[in-house]
């Protein structure tokens, strides 16, 4: 394929602006699916995705288009999720990109993801066609939006296009000005081969199939590859483009999107921004890539039945093919057995993760409290990263706890800024700047610790300002605070999955919180269960389960009161050994809840 007449493009947004649904009226437009293959979020193949309307993996697609011109053109599109936790598959889409659709809501306007997104993308010097979406609704104000637009993402006057992907309007204009104003891609198709990896998924007949953007050269079945990272040889089984099911091809040239199969049975062994090359003639450089995204939140994950943990083993090596920034290494605990220690980019990340590992494989999980990397400083001048509230040395040797900090950016409506306002400062932010956006829409600026946004933070901003509010964030760097480790104490037994670190001055109201909630959620036993939420030997607060009543006197019909007394100390024997030895079951509803307090 002439390279002149390929596109490569992405669209990006904030989460819910109608990206999967402006993707569906491209593939119909071009005619890429017919109408017995359409259906809502084409691109988004996962169940998860379609159940909660968004999308979690970036995915490829080939479209031809004729053109206005006469002419007909090969359009790659790579279609991006919009939340803030799956940033790093939006980094990864941009790399094998020469444009990108920026899309924002007719009715909600510029929101925080819009903006990181957009700079992420003029960051890697791609060409930005803007689009106002959803011109169709009722509130919509396009004309507000635009002003927005051009105020806030600083583009020039008629340059943004209005559109309905829901209903259609604007296809045909978007893809003329795709067609116009993205550049070609730039590449030899003689030169010796590079292609970048961009993502990569597992099949079980097929291993693994890897999803690549060729920037020199050409790959044809049968040739030798080496990945330039690790350097290992494959054989090239197949070569094929998304149309958006798998369609094998003869060959894959500069310019092109699509996959290679190669007889990969270990998912490790593909890296998301390697290079691969020719084995006969391989490139001098491998690609320029993109940085590796860090893992800012960890918790333990366990399967129910300690049976089950080498299925857990095997899920997790697949799951970590399909998701680049997933980690994961094994821990064991005292209450739990054998598990693993995970990182994620964030809160829905860990949802997700957890979700498609339980569906997906079939397995019982359970997930331990979150937390984020503390840096701790020794009284003999060492550092150590620890991302387990277990591993926390004993506080007479720490000379300082530094946590993550952030700079957080929320928009939201002028009617909302006094309650965001005093709720962030309930979460240890510290204001740094207000600026408004229009009329009626502010962007605040603060500075806060990763561990108080992780959880419900984004949750709770949009149900303060009636679901308009959004949240973005950057980590800053680490400064010293004054944190305690807060265990949990089930009948004196330390349960670690349930230990968390938290500021001092939080740690009495949490710790209550926390006995609380789990005397609600720990079933009755037949002995009495006492729980404490304790920093070290000091306890903050202590609640009891009662245990189950049973009368051991039913049968007694009279008599002398001794008979009875003798039966109430067997009684009361047998709880006293029940409590001592009976395991207690904690159910999944209570981790869950720690999360929440």
């Amino acid at each position: 394929m002439d390279t002149e007449k390929i596109r490569n493009f992405c669209i990006i947004a904030h989460i819910d602006h109608g990206k999967s649904t402006l993707a569906d009226r491209l593939l119909q437009f071009t005619h890429t699916v017919n109408d017995r293959q359409m259906r809502e979020q084409v691109l988004d193949d996962m169940d998860l995705e379609r159940e909660r309307g968004i999308t979690i993996k970036a995915s490829a697609v080939r479209m031809a288009y004729k053109a206005k011109d006469g002419l007909v053109y090969e359009l790659n599109l790579i279609d991006t999720p919009g939340h803030v936790d799956f940033s790093y598959e939006v980094s990864k889409s941009l790399a094998a990109c020469e444009g990108a659709v920026l899309l924002v809501d007719a009715a909600q306007g510029v929101e925080a993801q819009t903006v990181a997104n957009l700079q992420q993308a003029l960051d890697k010097k791609l060409k930005i066609i803007p689009v106002v979406n959803k011109i169709d609704l009722q509130n919509a104000e396009p004309d507000r939006v635009k002003d927005e637009m051009k105020s806030i993402l600083k583009l020039e006057e008629g340059a943004v296009t209005l559109a309905s992907a829901k209903e259609g309007w604007g296809t045909e204009e978007i893809l003329e000005r795709i067609v116009k104003e993205v550049p070609a891609p730039k590449g030899d198709e003689k030169a010796e081969l590079q292609a970048l990896i961009f993502d990569s998924k597992y099949d079980v007949y097929r291993g693994v199939i890897v999803y690549i953007r060729v920037v020199n050269g050409t790959i044809t079945k049968g040739i030798h590859i080496v990945m330039m990272s690790s350097g290992k040889r494959y054989e090239v089984q197949e070569v094929g483009i998304f149309r958006p099911e798998m369609q094998a091809v003869d060959s894959l040239s500069s310019g092109e999107v699509g996959y290679i199969t190669c007889q990969i049975k270990e998912a490790k062994d593909v890296t998301n921004g390697d290079t691969v090359t020719d084995a006969k003639r391989p490139a001098k450089e491998p690609l320029l890539g993109y940085r590796q995204m860090k893992s800012m939140v960890f918790c333990g994950i366990y399967p129910v039945n300690a049976k089950d943990f080498d299925a857990l083993k095997k899920a997790v090596d697949k799951l970590k093919l399909s998701d680049a920034s997933f980690i994961y290494e094994v821990e064991s605990s005292q209450s739990l057995g054998f598990g693993y220690r995970c990182g994620f980019l964030g809160l829905l990340h860990m949802e997700i993760v957890q979700e498609r590992l339980e569906r997906e494989y079939d397995l019982d999980l359970v997930l331990t409290t979150p937390s984020v990397v503390y840096r701790i400083k020794d009284k003999k001048g060492k550092e150590i990263e620890i991302d387990n509230p277990s591993r926390l040395p004993d506080p007479q040797n720490i000379l300082e706890i530094l946590e993550p900090y952030t700079t957080t950016y929320i928009m939201i409506p002028q009617d909302g800024l006094s309650m965001v306002i005093d709720y962030c400062k309930t979460k240890r932010g510290e204001y740094k700047s207000t600026e408004y956006i229009s009329h009626d829409k502010i962007k605040l600026v603060f500075e806060m610790p990763l561990s108080e946004i992780i959880v419900d933070f984004y949750d709770k901003i949009k149900s303060m300002t009636k679901g308009y509010g959004s949240l973005d964030y950057e980590i800053t760097g680490y400064r010293p605070s004054d944190l305690v480790k807060l265990d949990i104490l089930i009948n004196g037994q330390l349960c670690e999955a349930l230990s968390s670190i938290a500021h001092r001055e939080k740690a009495q109201f949490k710790g209550k919180a926390l006995a609380e909630k789990l005397k609600e959620l720990i079933p009755r036993q037949l002995f009495e269960v006492i729980i404490q939420a304790a920093i070290g030997m000091k306890i903050l607060a202590r609640t009891r389960v009662a245990p189950m009543g049973k009368n051991v006197t039913s049968k007694c019909y009279g008599g002398d009161i001794t008979r009875k007394r003798k039966l109430w100390e067997k009684q009361k024997e047998g709880k006293k050994r029940m409590k001592q030895f009976g395991r207690i079951q904690i159910p999944q509803e209570a981790f869950l809840a720690a999360l929440k307090i």
